[in-house]
């Protein structure tokens, strides 16, 4: 019986962090996934602590919210650096990549009013997606090809499992042009635990 149930709906999404963190840990987990319309969500969406998905069920325990379950999952992994310090960074950078998908997906890509998605995008590709990708680029440039101290953090598996959602969004590979962030994607996704991940998802836009 697996010890870890991830639910979330049918999409990589805010749950794609969390796989790849499990499946980094190399740990047995039951990816459980749900159709947003469907009625066992309608059920279940009372019952979970915020009405929200990701959920991560630990030992009969369900815990949410997907940063929070990210750095619990980065310290067992030991994925939070060396010090408080190293920790403190590798947080910021993670919630900066948590509010680069929200700014970029969320708010601009799943707009349904196509007058004002018209207006959202200009502003997302001219100025959000490039000042994050310039400051991520910068950042893996100056620390060995990581995002932090020159070693694997949750925040690099953080950004390699929402840039797959992020390109679609962008129309375009997102590390094309950023030579380091293009290194980091590829040393994440050859991890071989995490590669066995990717071989066998789910094949999805988002």
């Amino acid at each position: 019986m697996a010890v870890y149930k991830l639910r979330y709906f049918n999409v990589m999404g805010l749950g794609e962090p969390i796989r790849y963190l499990l499946s980094y840990g190399g740990v047995e987990f039951e990816d459980i996934r749900l159709e947003h319309s469907s009625k066992e969500w309608a059920n279940m969406k009372p019952t979970t602590p915020f009405g929200q998905l990701p959920t991560l069920e630990i030992h009969g325990k369900v815990y949410s919210q997907t940063l929070p379950i990210c750095r619990y999952l980065a310290k067992q992994f030991n994925l939070l650096g060396k010090t408080d310090l190293d920790t403190l960074q590798i947080d910021g950078i993670a919630n900066a990549l948590h509010d680069f998908r929200r700014l970029t997906i969320s708010n601009y890509y799943r707009e349904t009013d196509p007058i004002l998605k018209a207006k959202k995008k200009v502003e997302v590709m001219t100025n959000v997606i490039p000042l994050y990708l310039d400051k991520l680029e910068d950042l893996a440039k100056k620390n060995g090809g990581y995002l932090h101290g020159g070693q694997l953090s949750y925040a690099d598996l953080f950004f390699v499992a929402i840039s797959d959602s992020l390109s679609t969004a962008y129309e375009s590979d997102i590390t094309k042009d950023k030579p380091h962030l293009k290194s980091l994607k590829e040393k994440v996704m050859g991890i071989p635990s995490i590669k066995v991940w990717i071989e066998k998802r789910p094949k999805l836009e988002f």
